[in-house]
């Protein structure tokens, strides 16, 4: 499986009025800190034991917008830093942590690693499972996300290269987890359950989220195929993750330093007039 960086910014190279600005420019945003690579990793832990702890003293308001920010962070923030290898962690503790992270939501990580890297080199190709979301209405993009995981898991395990041993692996620890959880429920511990029922529920909406809103396929070129988020609004709502064009640009720049990467490249997006998207301001 080639590495992350095997799918670098020059290969999305647009047509443009402005070249693309060559990825040695925005090498200072590739690393991050020691406190920045803790708090990542950290996170989604402490949000589903968390969950436990709130759900038990009967809190359900904080309990369940735990695992909405669980569901955000694994997918969206975390569990995407470690399928690019952008947390600056050895192979042996990426591969580690990015599977037991994208269990805490019941997914396999490896099977989401090769279905995004193919995304990153293929799309808007029929082939990129990931991105084809993007190219159904919206009542059949939410119905995607209904069987998506699997089809997503059984695609990894169909594809020449990549995990399979890891994606095999995965599979069955998500369904051990299903087990287990109902297990407690049958003793009359229904928490796990209820954790594993909210967390499917949460996954279900990936493909509107990560793939419909983001992407606009029909567009003419690199530059107008992925939407370009911009706006008070939209940052506060998506929580200054709402920059897939710069990433789609620039993958091997952690999400720490997105908005930094956004502002840099205003300039080269106002001048090759990319039209920007924003939720009232």
């Amino acid at each position: 499986m080639p590495d992350p960086a095997a799918y670098p910014a020059a290969s999305a190279a647009p047509a443009a009025a402005v070249p693309l600005p060559a990825a040695r420019h925005f090498a200072d945003l590739v690393p991050i800190t020691p406190w920045q690579r803790a708090t990542t990793l950290a996170l989604p832990f402490a949000c589903a034991g968390l969950f436990f702890v709130f759900a038990a003293a009967g809190w359900w308001v904080p309990a369940v917008g735990l695992l909405m920010a669980l569901s955000f962070l694994t997918y969206g923030s975390t569990s995407h830093d470690l399928v690019h290898a952008n947390l600056g962690l050895s192979r042996r503790a990426n591969r580690f942590f990015l599977s037991v992270i994208e269990l805490l939501a019941l997914r396999s990580g490896h099977a989401y690693r090769l279905a995004h890297l193919h995304h990153h080199a293929r799309y808007p190709a029929p082939d990129d499972i990931e991105g084809a979301a993007a190219g159904m209405s919206l009542p059949r993009a939410l119905l995607e996300g209904v069987t998506y995981n699997f089809k997503l898991h059984f695609w990894a395990l169909r594809q020449p290269q990549g995990d399979k041993t890891w994606v095999r692996a995965e599979g069955w620890a998500c369904l051990a987890l299903l087990a287990g959880a109902a297990a407690a429920a049958a003793a009359g511990h229904w928490l796990p359950l209820l954790y594993v029922g909210l967390m499917t529920l949460g996954s279900w909406v990936l493909p509107v989220m990560t793939s419909y809103m983001p992407h606009h396929p029909a567009g003419d070129g690199p530059l107008l195929q992925t939407r370009l988020f911009r706006g008070k609004v939209a940052s506060v709502i998506a929580i200054e993750h709402l920059y897939h064009l710069e990433h789609h640009l620039y993958p091997a720049v952690p999400h720490h330093h997105w908005p930094q990467l956004a502002r840099r490249l205003d300039p080269y997006f106002e001048a090759n007039q990319v039209p920007v998207t924003k939720l009232w301001f």
